[in-house]
């Protein structure tokens, strides 16, 4: 966490960030028994507003996901949001952040069950600045895992669910430690599901595809926010379907996507180059698009989009 980080909600309030702490005896810090979010707000200077990127969808897959594992957090998107905005207020920050909600099984207990016990809810936002996932100047090199997606009939795929990252930080890691940026990683069934933590987007003959939510991936915001972008915007055809290990060696494009990712291009998959080796043209495009969208600056999304720091009435997500 970074150290301009000073308070967090925590217990059902806003709390100096040394408050919020857990006993070791928390049952989610034994088991992995929690689910987070990942979010993004971005500092307009021109504008001189901080939006954050849609939160309602985020939040109600936080909702969702406790959900899974039999927490009722009892909030709603909106009442979160007003927590959110009333925290960063609070912040005061006025430049990238990166939110992170996370619901836990708070009780002292050693119980292996997540039913009939307590649950609660915290929030904490850590500046950013222009800090990004990978040079996605030049791309990413990328590899595929030996490790497998976890799979939605062993944990919870579709769910942001805390012991199941054990299976995207072992992915990244051993990528990381042969060279690699990052890798993709197949599912139980041979067909790629995702990154370590982002979507994945390959495009062959002009048609983007990606997996299909069923291939246990999971169900990101701004994967599906791009593919409005790309059918609506770019007119680009999108086909949700698996994806076979050797078609990616025949891919055109290949992007990674996520809160996190954003939009982060892959140019070389393993020992070969991806294309011609260079970012390909509807990558940047939505690339564009997408960063244009994300501080604001296109009013067609204006909806996606939630201001901290002025009271501005914001639609639900579509």
């Amino acid at each position: 966490m970074s150290d301009l980080t000073r308070f967090a909600y925590f217990q059902g309030q806003i709390v100096p960030i040394e408050a919020a702490k857990v006993s070791v005896m928390t049952q989610s810090l034994h088991y992995g028994t929690g689910v987070f979010g990942g979010m993004r707000a971005y500092w307009n200077a021109d504008q001189q507003q901080l939006y954050i990127f849609r939160p309602y969808d985020h939040f109600e897959r936080l909702i969702q996901s406790a959900a899974i594992l039999r927490m009722d957090l009892g909030y709603t998107p909106a009442r979160l949001l007003d927590i959110l905005k009333e925290l960063i207020q609070k912040e005061g920050f006025k430049t990238n952040c990166y939110i992170r909600p996370l619901a836990y099984i708070s009780e002292q207990t050693l119980a292996v069950r997540v039913h009939d016990l307590e649950s609660d809810l915290t929030i904490v936002v850590e500046p950013l600045g222009d800090s990004s996932y990978v040079n996605i100047d030049d791309g990413a090199h990328v590899c595929f895992s030996a490790w497998r997606r976890v799979d939605d009939n062993a944990i919870p795929a579709r769910g942001k669910v805390v012991g199941a990252y054990v299976n995207s930080m072992m992915i990244k890691s051993d990528a990381m430690l042969a060279g690699y940026d990052d890798a993709l990683v197949l599912n139980e069934d041979g067909h790629v599901a995702e990154f370590s933590a982002a979507n994945a987007f390959i495009v062959r003959k002009g048609v983007a595809i990606t997996p299909p939510i069923s291939a246990n991936i999971l169900e990101g915001v701004v994967r599906r926010s791009l593919i409005r972008v790309l059918r609506e915007d770019l007119q680009v055809e999108v086909v949700e379907r698996n994806i076979d290990r050797t078609e990616v060696y025949l891919a055109e494009e290949i992007f990674m996507c996520g809160t996190g990712a954003q939009i982060s291009p892959v140019t070389r998959i393993e020992y070969r180059s991806v294309g011609d080796g260079a970012i390909g043209p509807i990558t940047r495009r939505l690339r564009d698009r997408y960063m244009n969208i994300v501080y604001g600056r296109v009013d067609k999304y204006r909806e996606w989009v939630a201001p901290v720091y002025q009271p501005e009435a914001v639609s639900t997500r579509s």
